[in-house]
């Protein structure tokens, strides 16, 4: 008896989730789980069968603790002196789908699977999203 591994095309569903008030690092970690499709029975690791993610309300996540002042994103031009840093704060007061974005995307691995996973990622500030027309599920995350 061999193991099945999933050869046709792969049913993918459209799942809301809501992030208000949910904390950004157990919500990124449930997020990546359902891109990657680990919550199916079908998963197999080498291949993309994980669901469409729309995201909204990413600017009412909570970060615990003192992340929103000591937690640092760096990104640098390649240039000499050019790092520039800010912190949790200021980046969910200027792009709060971005620090959604970059700790979904540092769960995925790297490679050619990850970025194909990490673009079924839709992610929005406010509460409505122009995904309708693909009759998207609302989904509960649920920490356990």
């Amino acid at each position: 008896m061999g193991t099945h591994y999933p050869t046709a095309e792969i049913p993918r569903d459209w799942l809301v989730i809501d992030l208000e008030g949910q904390t950004l690092g157990r919500a990124a970690s449930q997020i990546a789980s359902l891109l990657r499709g680990k919550h199916k029975p079908t998963f197999t690791p080498h291949a993309d069968c994980g669901d469409f993610v729309i995201v909204i309300n990413a600017d009412k996540v909570k970060l615990t603790g003192r992340k929103l002042d000591n937690k640092l994103y760096r990104r640098h031009s390649g240039y000499i002196g050019s790092t520039k840093t800010r912190t949790a704060r200021q980046m969910l007061a200027a792009k709060p789908e971005q620090l959604i974005k970059i700790a979904v995307r540092r769960m995925l691995p790297r490679g050619p699977l990850g970025r194909a996973t990490y673009g079924k990622l839709k992610v929005y500030a406010g509460g409505d999203h122009p995904h309708t027309a693909q009759q998207p599920k609302p989904y509960t995350l649920s920490y356990t």
